[in-house]
């Protein structure tokens, strides 16, 4: 059979983002995944400024916006009256660098929508009902087993197929992680009557239990997080729904007048222990699950696929020796462990949503594959994101940055490759800017680019 390059399992936020990148490089690439449809849910609904970044660079950020919308102000209930309200997230200021500051909601079950669509625009697909069972790897390849029985032969495998993953059993990754809270929580999609949708509404009662109803942006419907006391089983049929909802808001059961999907978890924190067994990389749940706390693990996930797309098609390409996919575990591990922890500290109330989940300060600078050779660095330096900004021609770095390619910042070609120059607000220097967005090498003169280009696929930079 003919091999595909890449295999992607799952067809989640991670998934088809990965499928997007690749397509868009002209990778062959297959996403498979085990349910017949795509997921009905909306776990996960805020999409972070620097995931509205790599959105934009996809060419999905306007349908993502008109998708949801804004935040809701969090309004507080107690015994049964409306107590004073408030923003979810302390404000962070946009400048010329940075335009997009607040984090948008989108339910899940809509980004996966426009993802799906960007993506069959391009020419990729998903297959569905392709349940992973086992797979094998050799030195050529990977071959997967589904559970209908057919399989499939690729060069690399990408498990983005969640929590449970399937394909990180298979290859025998295993997770280390810890409980974040020793209560179950439910999480469901509902409509309800009887509530205004200009509010976050968080209902508690005096046991320190409670349940929220936030209006989903570009939705009828309801999101319900409920925290559940220890012991608890949780009730997902409808009735359930009902008797939960009226025993801490003051609604009638009748006022839930339908279900449309629900499902209970106990948040955990959890970080594979490797992101990468030979020819079968790991990302998004697989790799690590968040608490919801602070929506970070979509957003993870997302850059995890957005950090390994580049890095396959460059290798897959002949751009690039093998081993730049070792730089993939290398980045996006420790980013992850980062995450975990932030989400953790927004779980538990020791860390406030505002600057610190935008993701916006994330980088790379102690990566590898990262080369500062100036003497004396401005304020963006190599691994650092590399910043929006307009420079003396007026040409925006968001637009030149946009799509597959590399970007080098520039007074004056280098070695007949020509190339944009960078923003005052960059300082002085040279930029070689990656296709994800951060800057990969940075110099005084051009000495040394050349090498670096040479290694991480960027001959073709411009």
């Amino acid at each position: 059979m003919d091999a595909l390059d890449v295999l992607v399992v799952g067809a989640g936020p991670t998934g088809l983002t990965l499928g997007i990148d690749l397509a868009r490089r002209g990778v062959g690439a297959l996403v498979v995944e085990a349910g017949e449809r795509l997921f009905p849910g909306s776990r996960g609904k805020g999409i972070q400024p620097r995931t509205q970044e790599v959105f934009d660079d996809l060419g999905v950020r306007e349908a993502i916006r008109a998708a949801g919308g804004p935040y809701p102000p969090r309004l507080v209930w107690k015994d049964g009256e409306p107590q004073k309200a408030g923003p979810m997230f302390d404000a962070v200021a946009a400048d010329e660098g940075a335009p997009y500051t607040e984090p948008l909601m989108v339910a899940q079950w809509r980004t996966q929508e426009v993802l799906y669509a960007r993506l069959r625009e391009l020419g990729g697909r998903v297959a569905f009902g392709r349940a992973v069972v086992d797979l094998e790897q050799d030195a050529e390849g990977v071959t997967v087993r589904f559970a209908d029985g057919t399989t499939a032969r690729a060069r690399y495998v990408v498990a983005a197929d969640g929590g449970r993953s399937a394909v990180r059993r298979a290859v025998g990754v295993g997770m280390t992680g810890e409980s974040v809270d020793p209560s179950p929580y439910l999480v469901a999609d509902l409509r309800v009557r009887g509530l205004d949708r200009d509010h976050w509404h968080v209902f508690m009662g005096g046991d320190g239990y409670g349940v929220a109803l936030c209006p989903l942006a570009g939705t009828e419907d309801f999101q319900l997080a409920a925290k559940l006391p220890e012991g608890t089983d949780a009730d997902l049929s409808l009735a359930g729904v009902r008797r939960l909802v009226s025993a801490y808001a003051p609604l009638a059961a009748s006022d839930v007048t339908e279900l449309r999907w629900a499902s209970d978890f106990r948040p955990r924190a959890a970080l594979a222990d490797r992101f990468r067994a030979g020819r079968v990389l790991l990302a998004g749940d697989a790799a690590h699950v968040h608490s919801p706390a602070g929506g970070q693990g979509l957003n993870t996930s997302v850059q995890d696929a957005y950090n390994l797309g580049w890095k396959l098609g460059a290798v897959l390409g002949g751009r690039a020796p093998e081993g730049l996919l070792d730089t993939y575990e290398e980045e996006r591990r420790a980013n992850a462990a980062a995450m975990l922890d932030l989400s953790t500290g927004v779980h538990r109330g020791e860390v406030r949503r505002g600057e610190a989940t935008v993701q916006l300060g994330l980088g790379y600078r102690e990566s590898s594959l990262t080369e500062e050779t100036r003497r004396d660095p401005g304020p963006v330096r190599a691994g650092d994101r590399a910043p929006d900004g307009r420079n003396a021609a007026g040409v925006r770095m968001f637009d030149a940055f946009r799509g597959p390619h590399w970007t080098l910042l520039t007074p004056a070609p280098v070695d007949g490759v020509p190339g944009l120059p960078a923003p005052e607000s960059y300082g002085p220097g040279l930029f070689l800017v990656r296709p994800d967005g951060y800057v990969g090498w940075a110099g005084d003169t051009a000495e040394g680019l050349r090498a670096y280009a040479a290694r991480t696929g960027a001959l073709d930079a411009g």
